[in-house]
This record gives C-alpha cells, sequence and structure tokens, in this order.
C-alpha cells in the first residue's frame, strides 16, 4: 500500500460515515447490508464487514439483533459544571457533582460497610483491609440518570458519629464538607483527576447504551490539610456529556 492511502475499509467508512452526517442515512435508518456494501465498493466480505465495525466503534449506527444495523440519532453532549467556587462550600451530594444551579436533580443512595482495597487505601492513605463506609449515588434530572457515584470514607474517622452514614442522621444528605465539619474536621481542599475508559456493564445499566462505551471518571479526594476525609468516583456517559470546570484565578 502506497504512503499516506488509506485501507479499503476505512475508504468504505469514511463515505458512509459521510452519508450519515450529510442526511442521506438519516437517524434510525437500516444501513446497507454487508452484501450491499461488498457489491457497492466493489470490496471483500472482509472489508465491509470491518467498516461497519468502524462505524459502531465510533457510535453512529447499532447494531439489533436478527434485524441489522441501524443509524443512530446523534446526541448532543450537555455540560457538567464542576468549580472551585463553589466545591468546599454548603452543598448538596447532587450540588457538589452538579455545580450548575440552573440544573436540579434528585438523588438515591445505599451505604454498606467495605474493606479497603489497594487503590482506595492509598488514595484515603489507610491500610488494605481497613474498614470504610461505602456509598453509591445514581444521580437523575428529571426521568434520565445523569451519573452514577461511589464513595468512600474511613470509618476511623466517622463510627460512632452522627455522620457515620451520609445519607442518615441529623446531616443526611448535606455534602462531604458539612458533614466533617460536624465531626471538627475542616475540608479545605479537593483533588480531582479526570479519566476515561470503557464503561462496566453495572454502569451501563443505569447509564444507559451497551458495557464496552467510554465512561468519564472523575475521581475526587477530599482533605481537611493533608488528611484525606473522603474519596469518590463519579461516572458519566463520555457521549451524553463533558466536564467543564470554573476556576478561580489567585
Amino acid at each position: 500500500m502506497p504512503f499516506g492511502e488509506q485501507p479499503a475499509y476505512l475508504r468504505v467508512a469514511d463515505d458512509l460515515r459521510r452519508q450519515i452526517a450529510d442526511g442521506a442515512l438519516p437517524p434510525h435508518a437500516k444501513l446497507p447490508s454487508q452484501a450491499s456494501i461488498r457489491s457497492h465498493y466493489g470490496v471483500s466480505d472482509t472489508v465491509a464487514l470491518e467498516a461497519r465495525k468502524v462505524l459502531m466503534a465510533e457510535g453512529l449506527v447499532e447494531g439489533r439483533s436478527g434485524s441489522g444495523t441501524y443509524v443512530r440519532e446523534a446526541v448532543q453532549p450537555q455540560r457538567l459544571h464542576r468549580s472551585g467556587y463553589r466545591t468546599l462550600g454548603e452543598s448538596t451530594p447532587f450540588r457538589q457533582e452538579q455545580t450548575d444551579e440552573r440544573v436540579g436533580g434528585t438523588w438515591r443512595a445505599v451505604s454498606e460497610r467495605r474493606e479497603a482495597g489497594g487503590r482506595i487505601a492509598e488514595r484515603l492513605a489507610v491500610d488494605p483491609g481497613e474498614e470504610l463506609m461505602c456509598t453509591r449515588y445514581e444521580f437523575r434530572v428529571g426521568d434520565r440518570p445523569m451519573m452514577i457515584s461511589t464513595s468512600w470514607e474511613p470509618l476511623r474517622l466517622t463510627a460512632r458519629t452522627p455522620v457515620m452514614l451520609p445519607e442518615e442522621g441529623p446531616l443526611a444528605g448535606r455534602g462531604v464538607v458539612q458533614r466533617m465539619a460536624a465531626i471538627d474536621l475542616v475540608v479545605d481542599n479537593v483533588e480531582e483527576e479526570v479519566g476515561a475508559r470503557p464503561g462496566l456493564a453495572e454502569e451501563a445499566m443505569v447509564l444507559g447504551g451497551h458495557p464496552g462505551q467510554t465512561v468519564i471518571v472523575i475521581s475526587r479526594t477530599y482533605r481537611a490539610g493533608s488528611l484525606p476525609v473522603e474519596t469518590a468516583d463519579v461516572v458519566v456517559s463520555a457521549e451524553r456529556y463533558r466536564v467543564a470546570y470554573h476556576l478561580p484565578v489567585r
């Protein structure tokens, strides 16, 4: 193959992608069959199959069991706002994760005791196997799931206090900063790391889509000075959301 020349399957995928973008293949239209692609472009079955795989990997089409492959409706990503101005202020769990006050939402949560695994133990600066309170959140806007979050707090800090369970007690449903202040821990800094990975099956069940679709993961740790008091993984669909930060300039 001459330098710079595309493989045949990419040329076919490019042309089908253009037809989707131009509306010649509108949303919900059936993609030409493998035999039709082979005949129209004069390529092999292997090339036709690989071209279809490219479009599926890009999220432009989806397979329906026993029916064929169809063009997906384009999704306009929304913004998930995060702000250095408000992260440490008064908040609910929802507002802690979405700082745009124009967006209202609800959440539900389940807490249980867990032992710290290696990765979480390192983030919380505790020994592996130490007991933690693990809380799993599902956040919704209207009837649509927006994100899921799993948080971990060291029970060495919160056990036998009114804030041991994040969603029960006198400060139920308040943010980490307020809850920790109630036990004389002043949270004054937060660290976030943003990455992406294939979504897990259980995440796809909540957020929609299918296992393997890309999700954005925000790994966050709240600290009181150098002491980690909570760490969490916030997961959103990379197709539906963009993470936007508003940070103060000092």
